[in-house]
């Protein structure tokens, strides 16, 4: 054996062990943070925990059994809840598209347009639907239309997030085939870039639906209508027997949704 191989040997032992404890150091500081967060926000006081399970048991008992007698009122706030979802998911896909363009560092026109992109989509990313929601409704009245505003706008910003990221990653192979046949900058993207990133923007449009369902339900405790609105209604009134029938209706409609969505994601593998 070589000094050389020796020498190359110990080397990747050594990069090796390094590495080891730069993982360990990480891993160490990672759990460091959780147990402080879960110290600071109260998660391992036994006391305080302890103390609130009678409370929890008891509210679940006065739940049961769940009261489905005013179901059929809730079928049109429970089609206004899935319209809602999917009116504000397409509004985002629309909207999320250029702007995901602008926001990819390789294609974006400039530094300017692509600094400005990334700040809305942050922009809209870090202001939750249900803020989003309060602001619809003030602005527009009551209804599903500030729902789908706030779904929409929201979405965009982690949609957009996503297409961009998508983009940036793509094989440059096709983008300077279709340079070199003497395509524009817009024939290049449209030939070159998007039919790369269509899986993955059909992939990120479903999950996005499935997850604006399930906050749609949470629009309508602001007033942005849907089976949020029966189910504040219901806890206002403290009618936990239909509380608890208004979750279950949820639950079924959000496994049918997430069904729906997993077998569209398999026709697009």
């Amino acid at each position: 054996m070589t000094s050389n191989t020796v020498a190359g040997i110990d080397a990747a032992i050594n990069e090796s062990q390094s590495r080891i404890k730069r993982t360990a150091a990480l891993v160490a500081a990672v759990l460091l943070v959780i147990g402080y967060a879960g110290f600071h926000v109260g998660l391992f006081d036994s006391e305080r925990i302890s103390q609130g399970i009678p409370d929890i048991i008891d509210l679940f008992a006065e739940s049961l059994p769940p009261d489905f007698s005013s179901w059929q009122d809730w079928m049109d706030p429970l089609l206004d809840t899935l319209m809602m979802s999917i009116a504000g998911t397409a509004m985002a896909v629309l909207i999320s598209v250029p702007l995901g363009i602008l926001g990819a560092s390789n294609i974006s026109p400039n530094q300017v347009v692509y600094r400005i992109a990334r700040v809305i989509m942050n922009t809209l990313r870090s202001v939750p639907e249900l803020i989003m929601g309060i602001m619809f409704v003030a602005a527009v009245g009551f209804g599903a239309l500030p729902g789908v505003l706030a779904l929409g706008f929201h979405s965009v910003g982690m949609v957009a997030k996503f297409i961009a990221e998508g983009i940036e990653h793509v094989d440059e192979g096709p983008v300077e085939a279709t340079r070199a046949a003497g395509a524009s900058r817009l024939q290049a993207i449209t030939h070159g870039v998007i039919p790369q990133v269509l899986p993955q923007i059909a992939d990120v449009t479903i999950y996005r639906w499935e997850y604006n369902f399930r906050a749609s339900t949470v629009m309508g405790m602001v007033g942005a209508g849907g089976i949020g609105f029966e189910l504040m209604s219901s806890l206002r009134l403290m009618k936990y027997q239909e509380v608890m029938a208004i979750l279950l209706v949820i639950l079924l409609m959000v496994t049918l949704v997430d069904g729906i969505g997993a077998q569209f994601r398999r026709r697009f593998k």
